[in-house]
């Protein structure tokens, strides 16, 4: 069988160009906002305080966008990560886990995320689930499990193990050292998606799964690995959000996973795989993030700014769909 290898690239070089469009599009988008925090709270949003803040809160939610947009690039949905993070963190905190130590508490906490994304991976490649319903159900037992072993009750860091605190409290440059492991693993991520066989088998199953078959691929176990991969990126952000609230909490994350889905979205990844970049994916977050910020400064109402959120997502979701058509033949 042929291949118009030719048509492929058109088409790849077509999307390079609004992929591209795009970028700039949410870069103007940022600096319009940025304008407004000028013009709003010229005295404290352009301090160096608040956008060290901006980054801080952008990196917990960041790292889980990466590993979310590989989920939905791949055909997938995530609904999970927001409590997955929680029990991370939870399972980390726990006395018998602080006792041996920060090392084994970072290591624990990325072990109980990726393995609860591998059994998501497990359920939706081997066991026929609908994404949707896998990660719901997940989102449900994870939240759970980690309310029982907490008991409901916030985990204190114990102060031998301030070196997970202290990814938070140490600067380097000014830059709290969880930035500096978010931007590293939007590098690594970047590298992942576009420079190995791995992200363009991602690209071919979340854009046309049978024919990834058809070419060799095994679209099970690549669909499990993405689960499992989303789940170390939220076992990361279990580490970066101990740092910053040096505590475990079963209440960690919550409705984060509609902030990295928005986020993936806003960045034009579209909802039906097989298109999307990290560049966009983490535009698309400092751009909420950001907003979020305008709105603290500015005393406005939480209920105002959800708002805000979804109607950003409405649009989105729309230019998605007139572009989609406009490409169609």
């Amino acid at each position: 069988m042929k291949v118009d290898t030719r048509g492929v690239a058109v088409r790849e070089a077509w999307w390079g160009r609004v992929g591209e469009a795009r970028h700039l599009g949410l870069v103007a988008a940022l600096a319009l906002l940025a304008i407004v925090g000028l013009i709003t709270k010229p005295d404290n949003f352009a301090t160096a305080s608040n956008l060290v803040s901006i980054l801080s809160l952008a990196a917990t939610i960041g790292v889980i966008t990466v590993g979310m947009t590989f989920v939905i690039i791949g055909g997938g949905i995530d609904l999970s990560v927001g409590a997955i993070m929680a029990l991370a963190s939870v399972w980390a905190t726990t006395l018998a886990t602080q006792s041996y130590g920060p090392f084994v508490m970072a290591v624990c906490a990325i072990l109980v995320g990726t393995g609860a994304g591998l059994v998501n991976g497990l359920l939706i490649s081997y066991g026929r689930l609908v994404p949707f319903i896998a990660t719901l159900a997940m989102l449900v037992a994870a939240r759970g499990l980690a309310q029982r072993m907490s008991d409901r009750k916030t985990q204190l860091i114990q102060s031998g193990n301030t070196a997970i605190v202290e990814l938070s409290t140490t600067r380097v440059l000014g830059i709290p050292l969880l930035v500096y492991i978010f931007a590293l693993v939007v590098v690594l991520g970047w590298v992942l998606l576009n420079r190995t066989t791995f992200g363009r088998r991602t690209y071919a199953v979340g854009g046309n799964p049978e024919a990834a078959r058809l070419a060799g691929i095994n679209v099970r176990r690549h669909t499990m690995l993405l689960y499992a991969l989303s789940g170390l990126c939220c076992g990361i952000a279990a580490i970066l959000i101990m740092a910053r609230t040096t505590t475990g909490s079963s209440t960690h994350g919550d409705l984060y996973e509609l902030d990295a889905i928005a986020a993936v979205i806003i960045g034009g990844t579209l909802l039906t795989g097989g298109r999307g970049t990290i560049v966009g994916s983490i535009l698309g977050l400092l751009i909420f993030t950001v907003i979020t910020n305008l709105f603290i400064l500015n005393g406005l109402n939480t209920s105002d700014q959800l708002i805000a959120k979804g109607l950003i997502i409405v649009v989105a979701v729309l230019l998605q769909r007139r572009n989609l058509k406009e490409r169609a033949p």
